[in-house]
């Protein structure tokens, strides 16, 4: 070390020197003796929730704030809608099979499958068509399969980085393959999930889903009816399901939503009604870069 560079020095070691250091026990020291962020059985303590909960709140922050990530597109939905190709496979296997009920189980599976269709191509428009400008749109999902899949994959298909919001559940929550590595995180806590969700969102797609999907729909339409985080587009794929789904009608006419809430989101049917949606809310047109040249 050159003396100007004593100048710049560390006054201490590093918390990650100072937990790699040997300990004076040869093996396994008392719990007593671990360094307090190194002793993972100390850090899951119930009277350490509110650490836990900061540092779940902070590592996906720091990252995104790393990889200059400002803006995304919240994409939701049900893992359990597949992609038009396993749905159909399912169809001529219950055909061949002659199973009344499986067919008609396929049959609805592969009318679902438009939805995963649709948040693909959605996923790949916001991709595509915002890379090149200053504040790019990035997918964000529940990094799951189904719809959330969709969302990732179409973003990789064109190249594109996405980003997944895992949680621990016993059953329909594993990272889907077209997760962008570095931007696959998990969950243990819901709020904190949900929370991340919105902090970067420009705009939140819903597709047909069940209790999950419902739940992030409403805890976001609320914060926008209260005045909690700002106004942004809510589109619901599908208006037909969502129509039967929730009696907006009943809400307005008993009182219990006032007139305009009704306005807080958009039905649509195709990626690209969304899409020029929310081309038109942020105005996003052709990037300088790409522009052409007017000499």
């Amino acid at each position: 070390m050159t003396k100007s560079d004593k100048l710049t020095a560390r006054n201490f070691p590093t918390a990650q020197e100072e937990a790699s250091q040997a300990t004076t026990f040869d093996t396994n020291p008392p719990d007593a003796y671990r360094l307090a962020f190194a002793d993972p059985d100390f850090l899951v303590r119930p009277e350490l929730r509110p650490v836990r909960m900061q540092l779940e709140l902070l590592k996906p922050e720091l990252i995104q704030q790393e990889l200059d990530i400002q803006s995304t597109v919240v994409i939701f939905g049900s893992a359990r809608i597949s992609d038009r190709e396993s749905a159909q496979a399912s169809l001529d296997a219950a055909r061949a099979a002659g199973d009344t009920v499986a067919l008609q189980r396929a049959e609805r599976r592969l009318l679902m499958s438009g939805f995963y269709e649709e948040a693909r191509r959605f996923a790949s428009l916001i991709t595509e068509q915002t890379r090149d400008h200053q504040h790019p749109l990035y997918v964000v999902t529940g990094g799951g399969p189904g719809i959330m899949e969709a969302g990732n994959r179409g973003a990789h298909e064109v190249g594109g980085r996405s980003i997944g919001l895992n949680i621990v559940l016993p059953h329909e929550q594993r990272p889907n393959q077209y997760i962008t590595p570095e931007l696959c995180f998990r969950f243990h806590y819901f709020a904190l999930r949900k929370m991340h969700f919105l902090m970067r969102s420009v705009a939140l797609a819903a597709f047909p889903g069940g209790f999950g999907t419902l739940d992030e729909l409403f805890e976001t339409l609320t914060l926008i009816q209260t005045g909690k985080c700002r106004r942004r587009p809510i589109l619901l794929f599908g208006k037909d399901f969502w129509s039967r789904l929730i009696d907006f009608d009943l809400l307005l006419d008993t009182g219990m939503i006032s007139p305009g809430d009704e306005q807080l989101f958009h039905y649509v049917e195709t990626a690209e009604e969304a899409w020029a949606l929310l081309k038109q809310e942020y105005d996003i047109g052709v990037p300088a870069s790409a522009a052409p040249s007017q000499e």
